[in-house]
């Protein structure tokens, strides 16, 4: 009778841990999913820079999948939320927990290379909005795998909260409004913007650290280790290695610069109202809406400057701009400095003093009063 309580005590803490484990993957494949189901450009460019690396360490032919980036990053961002809201029901456990399983492996995998290889910095797990170091991501991805191999031992022992013919239609509702926020998300902006060059931010200050930036600095003297906030002047120290005890501080965009053949035009970019053209790849770049730019532009107040931002080369550029109308003065900026500020091609970013007033898709070009209306 004793052993029979001891059983029953048992497998009741076994289930509650299985149920556990069950509510925590799911949450988080919901929330991964949501995240890039909010900026799908976002992912693709995730997974061009994976195929860029994949086709210098292994074979040029991962360079096929670069064009159909965008429909392989929906795909995937679709089906993590999918699989995870059908593990939160218990909807069709056996295939459920078998997908989720096999994709836990190919990001655990995935991961695994950036962190011992040092290829890809920041693996886009939770899109712009939590970013992870490659070994973080691993660990994360590892603990992900355990759970899920967890739940797909057990996939057959769950039963469903909701009569299956109800399920069906709630998945394919799921189904439904994920492809919908991932395309309306292509056709307009990210429905939540988690960069640093969104609505309301100042540039020029995010360019700067947030506090004078401290150090510690680890020396080795005779076999020990010694650290430091001042670099010591004893010339017998051996320099290891410098840790920054603020990171915090460190300014949050580092690389923005903008340029012509004259030279440096990055901090005019801050002075007065501006609103740049952002067209970084004329080849790719959606023509049909240049023409409401072209408009806009002509109707602007006299004290709103009209620029494009292009990291296309000079002549490819002009012969663009020809064709299409758009003769207003150009500058150069990193294409990925470009695809970070806006997730369009072209796309409006208006700044007023370095402040950013107001961020469009070309299919959304604003009039020329709304732009007013947005700078004091």
């Amino acid at each position: 009778m004793v052993n029979r309580v001891k059983f029953v005590i048992k497998e009741k803490y076994i289930k509650i841990v299985m149920e556990i484990a069950r509510i925590a993957v799911a949450l988080l494949f919901i929330f991964s999913g949501s995240v890039k189901l909010l900026d799908p450009i976002g992912m693709a460019i995730k997974l061009e820079e994976y195929f860029e690396v994949f086709a210098d360490d292994f074979d040029s032919f991962f360079h096929f999948f670069t064009p159909f980036s965008l429909y392989i990053a929906i795909f995937i961002v679709v089906l993590e939320v999918v699989l995870g809201f059908a593990l939160l029901l218990n909807y069709q456990m056996v295939q459920t927990t078998v997908l989720l399983l096999g994709l836990a492996i190919f990001f655990t995998c995935l991961t695994y290379y950036s962190a011992v290889f040092d290829k890809v910095q920041d693996c886009g797990c939770f899109g712009d909005a939590i970013k992870l170091k490659p070994w973080e991501s691993f660990y994360k991805d590892l603990v992900l795998t355990i759970l899920s191999g967890i739940i797909w031992v057990n996939g057959s022992m769950y039963d469903p909260y909701i009569k299956k013919p109800v399920l069906n239609v709630l998945i394919m509702l799921i189904i439904g409004g994920a492809f919908y926020t991932a395309i309306r998300t292509v056709n307009h902006l990210p429905l939540v913007d988690f960069r640093a060059y969104k609505i309301g931010n100042n540039i020029p200050e995010l360019m700067e650290p947030s506090e004078e930036i401290r150090y510690e600095y680890v020396m080795t003297k005779a076999g020990k280790e010694f650290r430091f906030t001042d670099y010591p002047a004893d010339k017998s120290y051996k320099f290891k290695e410098m840790i920054i005890l603020n990171p915090d501080a460190q300014p949050k965009i580092t690389d923005y610069g903008v340029w012509n053949d004259d030279g440096e035009f990055t901090q005019e970019t801050f002075v007065g109202k501006k609103l740049f053209i952002i067209i970084y790849n004329t080849e790719k770049a959606k023509t049909m809406k240049i023409s409401a730019i072209t408009q806009l532009v002509e109707e602007l107040d006299d004290d709103i400057e009209a620029y494009v931002l292009t990291a296309t080369d000079g002549e490819t550029y002009e012969q663009f701009a020809e064709e299409v109308g758009l003769m207003v003065p150009y500058y150069y900026a990193d294409a990925t400095i470009l695809k970070t500020i806006i997730r369009a091609n072209p796309g409006l970013w208006l700044l007023q003093d370095g402040v950013v007033k107001g961020k469009w898709n070309s299919i959304d070009t604003p009039t020329a009063e709304l732009v007013s209306s947005l700078l004091n």
